[in-house]
């Protein structure tokens, strides 16, 4: 780019003024010839980014999904489990009955979910439970229901165990020893993975903080249970699904039941009554809202415990009540739950579910809410 600056003749002063005027012009250009080239090169290569990064027009409702990485989640024993009616820290299990009756379809109904898809869902999924086809979903259809998408958590469950199995067995002979799982563990958080594999194999000192030790205390324990008879300190792939999943196994899930008995039996005669289950837990109720939870924590656990919990309605839960509450296999349970679920919605006390009624209470099934949900249901249906 040129410039030119022409100069009337003027006096020595003014002469002066526009030689000093065309130099500063000189020096700016010469500045900005320097820049503009990186920058240019700069707005080029962001172009080229969004470019690649952009995602098409035609494909927005295509959610984007990274690859999966080996973190501590595959390895870890999920702090939730699909399906089970309480958590391993005792809680009960809030998203339990859209759990059994969505199976794996449940990430499908989102808050933020278009309302129409949700809806024309929710109908294929009636015409699916109405199995005999009488446009009515009754307690036996549900509970038949409920078992395939039980089946269907158990079986997600397994494919995800290979992974993680295949994480913590690199040298692919089929066991993983506890060492071997306590150095992956530990390189999930962030400790040098070769490091510790060497202070394990001389026996040396972890140097571990107070929480990651007792987390690691808590593992083992876990390993051990996990390890069926004859233990030879070795899980195999079945093993270590009921490490990860105690509910894909029976001795499993009798350890699952100890730890919560533990946590609320405060007399220590290894049974719960009703006040131990309801105790509030650890914190005080400081403001209005957080005692509107802590009393409908009481409300909905009283209920739970009184009702369904404790079979034989004497006050008093055992181990074995508590084990087959938990157990999600149980067809006992499953019937149970499908007539709750239609008490629910059932506006005509006729003991089964219309579509409209489903639709109506989408939100107990689906944890999503449909608005509008009567408008077109029989040209949609």
């Amino acid at each position: 780019m040129e410039f030119s600056v022409s100069v009337a003749p003027a006096g020595d002063a003014a002469q002066q003024e526009m030689d000093e005027v065309q130099t500063n012009i000189i020096i700016i250009m010469a500045v900005w010839r320097k820049l503009a080239a990186p920058l240019l090169l700069c707005a080029l290569l962001l172009l080229q980014t969004i470019n690649v990064h952009a995602r098409p027009a035609n494909m927005s409702a295509v959610k984007e999904k990274s690859p999966p990485t080996k973190d501590e989640n595959e390895i870890l024993p999920p702090d939730h489990l699909n399906g089970v009616k309480m958590e391993m820290d005792g809680h009960l299990n809030k998203d339990f009955h859209q759990e059994v009756f969505l199976g794996k379809e449940i990430e499908e109904f989102e808050e933020d979910s278009e309302p129409r898809r949700n809806r024309k869902k929710l109908i294929e999924i009636f015409t699916k439970v109405d199995y005999n086809k009488d446009k009515s979903v009754s307690a036996k259809e549900m509970q038949r229901w409920i078992m395939v998408k039980t089946e269907e958590h158990f079986q997600e469950a397994m494919v995800e165990n290979k992974n993680s199995f295949r994480a913590v067995d690199p040298d692919g002979d089929g066991h993983v020893t506890w060492d071997e799982y306590r150095v992956k563990f530990l390189a999930s958080k962030g400790f040098n993975e070769k490091e510790m594999a060497e202070k394990i194999k001389n026996n040396e000192d972890l140097k571990l903080d107070e929480e990651t030790q007792e987390v690691l205390e808590s593992l083992k324990d876990r390993w051990f249970q996990a390890d069926t008879p004859p233990a030879d300190q070795l899980l195999n792939e079945q093993e270590f699904l009921s490490f990860l999943h105690p509910e894909h196994s029976r001795g499993m899930l009798k350890y699952m039941v100890k730890e919560i008995v533990r946590d609320l039996d405060q007399d220590g005669d290894k049974k719960l009554t009703l006040s131990e289950f309801i105790s509030l837990p650890v914190g005080t109720v400081e403001n209005q809202q957080a005692q509107d939870i802590d009393d409908d924590w009481v409300r909905e656990r009283k209920k739970e415990f009184e009702e369904v919990i404790d079979a034989n309605r004497d006050g008093i839960v055992t181990m074995e009540e508590l084990e087959e509450y938990m157990d999600p296999m149980n067809e006992h349970n499953a019937l149970n739950e499908a007539r709750q679920m239609i008490a629910v919605a059932d506006e005509n006390q006729n003991h089964s579910l219309e579509l409209d009624e489903i639709l109506k209470y989408s939100e107990y099934f689906t944890g999503s809410k449909l608005m509008d949900y009567a408008r077109n249901v029989h040209e949609e249906f």
